[in-house]
């Protein structure tokens, strides 16, 4: 897949969620299961997205099961990926997926220790804010160490929607918005998306 069709991917996830005029072409079954498991995002202004996650420190059955109810919840929200802290949970764990077919995979205490120069900017929305779509630059190559649900090491190396991914949802881990990621004005028209949005609901 070429990077600006993985581009458009990532757009496209967003502007589903935030154009009502696409939800009628969505299966109903399938739109009910999407706003119930966007009921269980955390939303902007909840304080647990600026919280910074703990690392975790036990690899049992419920971080297993933990694993599998976020990577249900992304895939019923047809979301790209998911933080705990999205979910409410302070663990350094995140879930993604960049392509329909592929299986879900899941980072526990991710760090990247490298990262390429060349960066891209590329519009991203988020879960957690709803009706938003700024522009935000990204390392376009990155390696990520981390650990899988059984406690394994795993090294991913990732270049385009991949990478961004991966940052985005870091950020999560980190307390860091892409409203933060973004310039003044696209952070200003957010704000005020954001509020139009909490008023119609």
């Amino acid at each position: 897949m070429s990077e600006q069709l993985e581009q458009d991917t990532f757009e496209v996830e967003p502007d589903e969620e935030d154009q009502p005029q696409d939800e009628p072409e969505l299966d109903p079954e399938v739109a009910a299961r999407r706003a119930a498991a966007l009921a269980h995002v955390r939303k902007f202004g909840d304080p647990v997205l600026r919280t910074r996650a703990r690392p975790v420190e036990r690899f049992d059955d419920a971080l297993r099961a933990e694993v599998a109810r976020m990577g249900e919840l992304m895939n019923d929200a047809m979301g790209v990926g998911l933080a705990a802290t999205q979910v409410g949970v302070l663990h350094r764990l995140l879930v993604y997926r960049v392509q329909q077919q592929a299986a879900v995979v899941a980072l526990i205490n991710p760090e990247i220790e490298w990262s390429g120069k060349e960066e891209e900017t590329a519009e991203e929305g988020c879960l957690s804010l709803p009706a938003v779509l700024v522009d935000v630059e990204r390392k376009l190559h990155i390696r990520v160490r981390a650990l899988d649900e059984r406690g394994e090491e795993i090294v991913v190396e990732a270049s385009g929607l991949e990478a961004r991914v991966i940052q985005h949802e870091i950020d999560h881990l980190d307390g860091v918005l892409i409203l933060d990621r973004t310039s003044r004005e696209q952070r200003k028209e957010a704000m005020r998306a954001l509020r139009e949005a909490q008023q119609a609901a």
